[in-house]
C-alpha cells in the first residue's frame, strides 16, 4: 500500500489560526522536543495541539494525546467526531493546520520517511492497487519498503494464511468482498513489522471468525512490545480488547486514560453516552407502532 508523498516541514503551515477553543491538557508540564512527557519515557505516539479546519467547520480542535508504548489504545467517538481526521494527521496522511505528531520520538512532519518506517497504517476508506492480486499487493507493499524479496515472500505466505486469504491469493483485489479488502489492507500494513499500528475501523465488514483471528494477531503483537491504536464504534469490543481509551467528540478529547479510569465503574458504553450526550427519548414515531 503506497503512502502519499509530502515535503518535510519543521513547523505547521502558517495560516491564520482558526478560532479554536483549546482543551485543558492532562500534563501541565510542556512536552519535550521529541514529543515525550517531560521526564517520562518516549510515547509510541505523541500528538500535541492538532487542529484542522475544512472551510468553516473545525474538524479537530486542538487534540493532544499520549499513547504509551506497548499499549492497545482505543479511540471512540460518534460519527463526525474527528477520529479519522486526527489519525490521518498523526500518521502523515493529512497535513494539519496546527500541532505536532511524534512516533517514538520522530517528528512525523519534519522527518516523514523516518516516521513512516515505524508505522503500519490502515486508513478509513482505504484505496488500494486493486488490479493486483492479493498476493501481489502485499508483496508490492513489502518491496516498496526496501525489504529483501525472500523475506517478503515468506511473510506474505504467513500473513495470507493467518488472515485466511490463501485460497484468494491469486484473485484480483477488485473482486474481493469488503471484508477481504479490509484484511488484505491489514496484511499490507503488517508486512514490515512496524512498531506502531494505526487501524481505522479494522473490524468493519469483517466476519466474526476473521475478526477473532485479527484480534489474536493484534494481541500477540502488543504482547511482544508493539503498540496498536484502533478506532471503533463497538464499545464492547474496545472494552474487552484495549488497555487504554480516548473518547473524542466535536474534535476534542473528552476523556483519556486506562479503560478502567475512563469508564469509572460503569460500562464503557454508558460512560461514552454520558460524556458525549445525544441520548434521545423515543416519543413520536407512532406510525411505526400500528401493527
Amino acid at each position: 500500500m503506497t503512502e502519499p508523498r509530502h515535503e518535510p516541514m519543521s513547523t505547521p503551515p502558517q495560516a491564520p489560526e482558526p478560532h479554536v477553543n483549546r482543551p485543558a491538557q492532562a500534563n501541565a508540564t510542556p512536552p519535550a522536543p521529541d514529543g515525550s512527557p517531560a521526564g517520562g519515557t518516549i510515547a509510541a505516539l505523541s500528538i500535541q495541539g492538532l487542529a484542522k479546519r475544512f472551510g468553516e467547520k473545525i474538524a479537530v480542535d486542538g487534540v493532544s494525546l499520549e499513547v504509551p508504548a506497548g499499549s492497545f489504545y482505543g479511540m471512540v467517538g460518534p460519527n463526525g467526531a474527528g477520529k479519522t481526521t486526527t489519525l490521518s494527521m498523526a500518521t502523515g496522511l493529512l497535513r494539519p493546520d496546527f500541532g505536532t505528531a511524534f512516533v517514538h520520538g520522530v517528528d512525523v512532519w519534519a522527518k516523514p520517511l523516518e516516521a513512516k518506517k515505524l508505522m503500519g497504517v490502515l486508513p478509513d476508506g482505504v484505496r488500494l492497487f486493486d488490479r493486483l492480486t492479493g498476493e501481489q499487493l502485499v508483496t508490492y507493499s513489502g518491496l516498496l519498503r526496501g525489504m529483501d524479496r525472500d523475506v517478503v515472500g515468506a511473510r506474505v505466505t504467513e500473513l495470507l494464511a493467518a488472515l485466511d486469504l490463501q485460497s484468494d491469493a491469486g484473485t484480483l483485489v477488485v473482486d474481493y468482498s469488503a471484508g477481504m479488502t479490509k484484511k488484505i489492507a491489514l496484511a499490507s500494513a503488517l508486512i514490515h513489522a512496524p512498531r506502531l499500528l494505526v487501524l481505522d475501523e479494522p473490524f468493519e465488514s469483517v466476519d466474526p471468525v476473521s475478526a477473532a483471528n485479527i484480534r489474536g494477531i493484534l494481541e500477540s503483537y502488543v504482547a511482544s512490545g508493539g503498540t496498536v491504536i484502533v478506532s471503533s464504534h463497538v464499545m464492547d469490543l474496545v472494552q474487552r480488547m484495549c488497555s487504554h481509551v480516548a473518547v473524542v467528540a466535536g474534535g476534542r478529547v473528552l476523556a483519556a486514560g486506562s479503560v478502567d479510569e475512563v469508564r469509572g465503574g460503569s460500562t464503557l458504553e454508558d460512560r461514552f453516552v454520558q460524556l458525549v450526550g445525544g441520548g434521545h427519548r423515543t416519543e413520536g414515531l407512532e406510525w411505526l407502532r400500528t401493527f
